[in-house]
């Protein structure tokens, strides 16, 4: 468990000074299968897809999202102690549903946005750095969930009931017990 934690850090502590000295954290490209779809591979961040007309879908799906209540407030009591890493995918219809809906969820319960740190993949589920490899990301939206550097849980496209936010809910508020 140490190593995989000293693994992790390492693997952070390399992709960002990867990223430092490039232009920009994350790479543009047609989608192999539809050339009319934007994939971003990197560090990516909400305010991207916000402000880019080429990420229509973003902007719909997070502006008309209600977030259940006891998750927002389970989030927002547990806010200061929780990091999260997403993956997902410019080019997948999971993650145009979901991450959205994340950030608005973010913004509802008062995450901070340093506390989100997002990974944008290509097809394959690869990012730049060999993170995702690092981290086994086998399927997008990927949300990890972390407390004091460790991760406590993850949640995995729309989770094992369909309802994602509740299961991650229950994974900060499992944390906090």
């Amino acid at each position: 468990m140490m190593q995989k934690k000293m693994l992790l850090q390492l693997m952070l502590g390399l992709l960002l000074m990867q990223m430092s000295m490039a232009q920009t954290p994350y790479t543009r490209s047609a989608d192999p299968k539809d050339t009319s779809v934007t994939v971003l591979k990197g560090m990516i961040t909400k305010y991207i897809l916000m402000n880019e007309s080429a990420f229509k879908w973003f902007s719909g799906s997070h502006d008309s999202y209600t977030a259940p209540e006891t998750v927002v407030r389970t989030l927002a009591d547990h806010s200061d102690k929780m990091s999260f890493i997403l993956f997902g995918g410019t080019w997948c219809d999971d993650t145009q549903f979901i991450l959205p809906k994340f950030f608005r969820l973010q913004e509802l319960s008062g995450i901070p946005d340093s506390a989100v740190t997002f990974f944008g993949v290509d097809r394959e589920k690869k990012t730049l750095g060999g993170l995702s490899e690092a981290l086994h990301i086998t399927n997008v939206p990927t949300i990890i969930v972390f407390s004091n550097g460790k991760e406590i849980g993850r949640v995995v496209e729309y989770g094992t009931t369909g309802k994602w936010e509740t299961e991650l809910a229950a994974i900060v508020k499992q944390s906090a017990n």
